[in-house]
């Protein structure tokens, strides 16, 4: 008995290195791993501790991660802008860059901790995961946790409920009388969450208590025996501020930076909140300003919350229809993204969704020609993932779904139980509900899920970003001096060096394909219609040496050139220059 007692003690008495050493990177398996830097994923973090995350991560890979200072908020709070990519591959500006930002929205808390957790599964996998650091030498991402860092403060310091400091904070005539902000929610037992409010009239009320659950009212329909309940409904918790005979109708803010793009703009009497003109807010032109002073940003990802979606424009149906060759690759980006996010739909906005007059995604595709999704994170269906056994049975009520997840799975957590406060106008009233982060948002135990597959679906999409190789070049000789040289210039990704939208509509620069050699001249050029017919080409009318091309290399696609040459020189160099994709250079030997 005491041998094997000091054996045991001389197993915990061994030293680290006798252990298995944890292996570098993280990428999402369950043993032998362990991150450098630790983040709790089971929670959501206020705007400052957003900002902290995001320097820790700098701080751990100050060579992989930087910060830019994009601007400021309404209220004067940073808008702290983070590049990560690869410098030491190239520089970032010469490289494709993916944006991605998230909470917009300023209740919309999760998206910015699927951009921090993008952030933090890029970095931990950079040097162990050969995809990741491919992905990271050739492209680079522009990250933006917070759009609307003062709604995100408001939401989690104030009290609220799930779906109020939507906006901004600049004060806004909400309810058209004049005054700003003067009606707000009112949290009258100071809780923190802006619950509802009911009153006990007995014999005199519209509902009854259901007595198998005295937290749901049930509506006591009318009747000729004159049967009453003994409560009234009284509205979300609160009193009217202003007289005006409407409860917390015009609280901080009003405006909705997503409603406020060049794009299909509406002024406020067709879309609301749309603001006096487009990019009027402080948070919305620093970052246009931005994006456009960057053409080599080729994708974009907003996230938001919440219903499960994968969104894609137009926005409004006046726009009419994206153009075929775009909607082939939105539709191969977003049908995977439906098999890696179970429960989301891809979706069109104002078909599938409602109509979006000025939104950030509709305006950086049809305004800018990006390829740009908006994602609405979590979806209630996450809750109950055998729906079979839900539909039409003893659950089958959305709000009795919730109530029975809370109680089962959360322990009655989520909801705020009835309790009695006085009010200003009617007088002892009982106030309970839903808590401010239930319903929008996932309970702590599903929240990284969510933000993983979210995470892994932006990567999928910037890893479609175009990457554009020259192929061995064909040197024909056709005598006298004369010499043919052909050229096909090749996309490895779906995405193409430019879109058809950014084609029709002449955005951007075109892409060159030239040649460069001394004492080399280039007679003529042009782009060839037919690899097997080689009289069937493009002629360029002027600068034969330098070919530009409108419509940029096709996704998984080629673009095949000739260049007629003379001249003593003995090579000569091609190259793929483009907005979208890192130039590309090669040398030819002419002889």
């Amino acid at each position: 008995m005491i041998d094997a007692i000091a054996l045991a003690l001389m197993a915990l008495a061994a030293s680290p290195q006798d252990a298995a050493e944890p292996r570098q990177g993280f990428p999402g398996l369950p043993t032998g791993f362990r991150p450098r830097v630790e983040i709790a994923w089971n929670r959501f973090y206020d705007d400052v501790e957003i900002d902290a995350l995001m320097a820790r991560l700098a701080a751990q890979w100050p060579k992989l991660m930087r910060e830019h200072a994009l601007g400021a908020s309404v209220e004067g709070r940073p808008l702290r802008l983070w590049i990560l990519g690869d410098e030491a591959s190239g520089t970032l500006d010469d490289k494709p860059a993916m944006w991605v930002d998230g909470n917009i929205h300023g209740n919309e808390v999760q998206g910015a901790e699927a951009v921090v957790y993008l952030a933090w599964y890029l970095l931990e996998n950079s040097e162990s995961n050969p995809e990741v650091a491919a992905l990271l030498k050739r492209a680079s991402f522009h990250l933006l946790p917070m759009v609307n860092p003062d709604g995100r403060a408001r939401w989690f310091d104030e009290a609220h409920n799930a779906s109020s400091s939507r906006t901004g904070a600049k004060p806004t005539d909400d309810d058209d009388d004049g005054r700003f902000d003067e009606d707000g929610p009112n949290d009258l037992d100071g809780d923190g969450h802006i619950v509802q409010m009911r009153k006990h009239l007995p014999g005199q009320g519209t509902h009854r208590l259901d007595p198998d659950d005295p937290r749901v009212m049930i509506p006591v329909p009318p009747n000729d025996e004159g049967r009453r309940g003994d409560w009234i409904l009284l509205g979300s918790e609160g009193f009217d501020d202003d007289g005006d005979g409407r409860v917390d109708e015009d609280g901080v803010g009003g405006y909705d930076m997503n409603r406020a793009w060049p794009s299909m703009w509406e002024p406020e009497h067709v879309q609301r909140g749309a603001g006096p003109y487009p990019l009027h807010w402080p948070e919305t032109r620093a970052i246009a300003e931005w994006i456009v002073a960057k053409p080599q940003i080729a994708a974009v990802q907003s996230f938001h919350n919440m219903g499960g979606m994968i969104l894609r424009g137009p926005g409004a149906e006046g726009f009419g229809s994206y153009e075929p060759a775009d909607v082939r690759v939105y539709d191969e980006l977003g049908r995977d993204g439906e098999l890696m996010l179970p429960f989301y739909r891809y979706m069109v906005i104002w078909k599938d969704l409602y109509t979006v007059y000025g939104g950030f995604v509709t305006w950086t595709y049809e305004g800018l020609g990006i390829l740009s999704f908006t994602n609405e994170l979590w979806n209630d269906d996450l809750m109950f993932p055998e729906r079979s056994k839900v539909a039409g049975g003893p659950l089958a009520s959305g709000d009795k779904q919730r109530r029975w997840f809370d109680d089962k799975l959360l322990s009655g957590a989520g909801f705020v139980d009835w309790r009695a406060v006085d009010h200003p106008v009617h007088g002892k009233v009982e106030v309970g509900g839903w808590r401010k982060d239930v319903g929008r948002v996932p309970p702590s135990f599903l929240i990284e899920e969510m933000l993983h597959r979210n995470a892994l679906f932006c990567i999928a999409h910037a890893a479609a970003m175009p990457e554009v190789s020259i192929e061995e070049p064909q040197m024909l000789d056709l005598g006298d001096g004369l010499k043919a040289l052909d050229i096909v210039v090749r996309n490895k990704r779906a995405i193409p060096t430019r879109t058809a939208q950014a084609k029709k509509h002449k955005l951007g620069l075109m892409d060159t394909i030239s040649l460069e050699g001394k004492g080399v001249e280039v007679l003529a050029a042009g782009v060839r219609g037919d690899r097997f017919r080689p009289d069937r080409i493009e002629l360029a009318e002027r600068d034969p040496a330098v070919l530009r091309l409108e419509q940029g290399i096709p996704g998984r696609g080629e673009v095949r050139v000739r260049f007629y040459l003379r001249g003593e020189g003995r090579r000569a160099a091609i190259w793929w220059r483009g907005e979208k994709g890192r130039d590309v250079r090669r040398e030819v030997p002419l002889d």
